[in-house]
């Protein structure tokens, strides 16, 4: 009688804080508990067992049936072959066999290492932690994960899979006879009338059929489901463990280095202080000093690199000089992805803190690779224009320079937004929230979409072209570059001249480079003493001389005398001129230049200079003035 009272004092204090955490060590249809569940109404003639003795009971069935065995080593042994999730008994069945197997072959093979003290695994170790991994990986397969991010999906499963065990190895489950549907690798007889969701009794664990999606009518662990476990194995962990496994095996992943087998060395922080092991924000503590270590290397390499690269000389090759600019990026993936290894495989970063390294490092190593991505295809466009092999006129190297930045800035967004999804952003919604502004951004931006339509314009049209020499308004000079927004020509006097493509495109273009001849027209002024016979010879050795001429058409050709100037009589001389450039027609025309003042000399004629005649006369005189000079 004096223990019976405390006893009773005890029950009634524990009772609140087994209901309150919805999770009992006893059978819920042990004497004196009624679960009220609406769930669990129908349930009340249900019998518990643990989690181990409903596997035990799994794996009778399967002893005593070759068939039903054939099944089972499928799903627990075969590496690619899915579980089972036809039914809620399937889907609980396979994760619970599939984690037994896991856990043997895990235990085992941690053991035997460490009792080994090699360095590193053995083969046959190796391929045993390769195929833990592949069973946990199959046991994840049974829980709906579309909510956690692709970049951390793989290490977030498996610490979802090793949870969602411990919860089961603390809680009581129905006997595999009560919970609805055919067993893992069970045949199915006949058509199914499953529900469409099932709820474990005394918990909101549920186990739904997918109503759409690529594994549509599989029977999985809901997504909130998923959501939810982190949070109840932290309710339940410190309850003792009622199934055989006498080990928190999730405990053991997540305080411990390496992947699933920790390294030989985790024995000295095993033998160090005791406070490298107490726990603070879901790590140890030796994990933060190690993890703040890895960070501090990161950041000295960084500011060492930048330091030493500022300090290198600027190659003078274009080719080099971009070359050099990829390598920025590349070396960031390298340590992005080095340091992202040093805190999953040996530091062994787990929980939510693994969440934001994965958030973080995934949108550092999208944006470098969308960087990188932008100087490989400008690396490719500066061995297009420069390879000697590659004709330079069939290239116009500033199309080629705006295309390939074009292109190069598309696919850097679109590696971008796929990293983006990758790391868990909705992209698409974030494209249709931009379709919303798209208005407002286009307006905003209407000078610069003119002056890249101009551009487009001015290289549709074959306006002008960088090497060119065109006149506009009262300005003149060679286009060196067309870009995205402005074209940069060069005035004679060597001062740089930027118009924006939309105005340029607008305005009356002469194109000089575009002429096939150019206009070869003087006008030669001869003395007045020149005979007849010697005008017309000149004018018809002109005549024959640029007829002969290689760069000279044949036709216009002509030098006539049109006119009696005030001092000099003039011949005009019209041609046109064969040249490329307009450097290549002031040779030519200084040629003919010459070669007319030649014929000219040759008749014995000269150049006429103004003159002007003077007469001077006496006052009175009868016989009239007579000229006395002529200046």
């Amino acid at each position: 009688m004096t223990l019976l009272f405390p006893l009773l004092l005890l029950v009634c204090l524990l009772g609140p804080v087994a209901a309150m955490s919805q999770v009992t060590t006893t059978p819920p249809d042990a004497p004196g508990t009624v679960d009220v569940g609406p769930d669990t109404v129908a349930d009340v003639e249900q019998s518990y067992v643990t989690s181990s003795q409903l596997v035990r009971s799994m794996i009778q069935a399967v002893d005593a049936d070759e068939t039903l065995q054939t099944r089972y080593n499928r799903i627990v042994h075969n590496p690619i072959a899915p579980p089972d999730t036809r039914s809620p008994r399937a889907t609980l069945g396979s994760f619970l066999l599939i984690m037994l197997e896991a856990n043997r072959i895990w235990l085992e093979t941690r053991d035997s290492y460490l009792q080994s003290r090699a360095l590193r695994l053995s083969p046959e170790q190796a391929e045993n932690v390769a195929q833990v991994r592949a069973l946990i990986e199959k046991a994840s397969q049974t829980l709906d994960l579309s909510d956690i991010p692709a970049a951390t999906r793989q290490r977030t499963s498996t610490e979802i899979v090793l949870q969602l065990q411990e919860i089961f190895d603390r809680i009581y489950l129905p006997e595999l006879s009560e919970i609805p549907g055919v067993g893992a690798g069970a045949v199915q007889s006949g058509a199914s009338d499953d529900p469409e969701k099932w709820i474990i009794p005394g918990t909101s664990m549920t186990i739904e059929r997918q109503a759409d999606g690529p594994r549509q009518g599989e029977y999985l662990f809901t997504a909130a489901t998923v959501e939810r476990i982190p949070d109840d194995y932290a309710t339940i962990e410190a309850l003792p463990i009622i199934s055989d496994n006498g080990e928190d095996t999730f405990a053991y992943y997540i305080y411990t280095p390496g992947n699933l087998i920790p390294p030989q060395w985790y024995e000295l922080i095993l033998n160090g202080p005791s406070w490298l092991m107490l726990q603070y924000g879901g790590q140890t503590i030796w994990q933060w000093i190690a993890l703040a270590l890895t960070v501090g290397v990161l950041i000295l390499a960084i500011v060492l690199y930048i330091r030493w690269n500022a300090r290198r000389l600027v190659p003078l090759n274009l080719a080099r000089r971009q070359f050099r600019s990829i390598v920025h990026p590349l070396l960031l993936l390298v340590a992005v992805k080095l340091v992202v290894y040093i805190c999953n495989e040996q530091i062994n970063v787990t929980g939510t803190l693994l969440l934001y390294l994965g958030a973080l490092s995934g949108v550092v190593f999208w944006i470098t690779s969308a960087w990188l991505t932008y100087q490989v295809l400008q690396l490719i466009y500066i061995w297009a224009v420069h390879n000697p092999s590659i004709s330079r006129t069939s290239l116009d190297a500033s199309l080629l320079r705006t295309g390939f930045r074009v292109l190069s800035l598309g696919i850097s967004i679109l590696v971008l937004g796929y990293g983006a999804t990758q790391i868990g952003i909705p992209i698409y919604g974030v494209v249709a929230g931009l379709g919303v502004g798209g208005l407002a951004i286009a307006l905003a931006a209407q000078p610069t979409l003119e002056n890249f339509i101009g551009g487009l314009i001015l290289y549709a049209d074959g306006i002008v072209r960088v090497g060119e020499y065109v006149q506009f308004d009262d300005l003149a000079g060679t286009v060196e570059e067309i870009g995205i927004r402005s074209t940069r020509i060069r005035a004679l006097d060597q001062t740089l001249i930027t118009v924006a493509n939309g105005d340029l495109s607008k305005r009356k273009i002469i194109n000089y480079s575009k002429r096939e001849a150019f206009l070869f027209r003087h006008k030669f002024r001869l003395r007045y003493d020149t005979s007849v016979d010697g005008l017309k010879a000149i004018a018809s050795e002109v005549r024959d001389y640029l007829a002969a001429h290689e760069k000279v058409p044949e036709d216009p050709v002509w030098a006539k005398l049109v006119e009696y100037g005030e001092f000099s009589l003039v011949i005009d001389v019209y041609a046109n001129v064969r040249a490329s450039a307009l450097a290549d027609f002031y040779e030519i025309q200084e040629e003919l230049l010459y070669e007319i003042r030649r014929i000219v000399e040759a008749n014995g004629a000269e150049l006429a200079i103004p003159s002007s005649t003077v007469y001077l006369a006496r006052d009175g005189a009868d016989d009239g003035a007579a000229p006395v000079g002529q200046l």
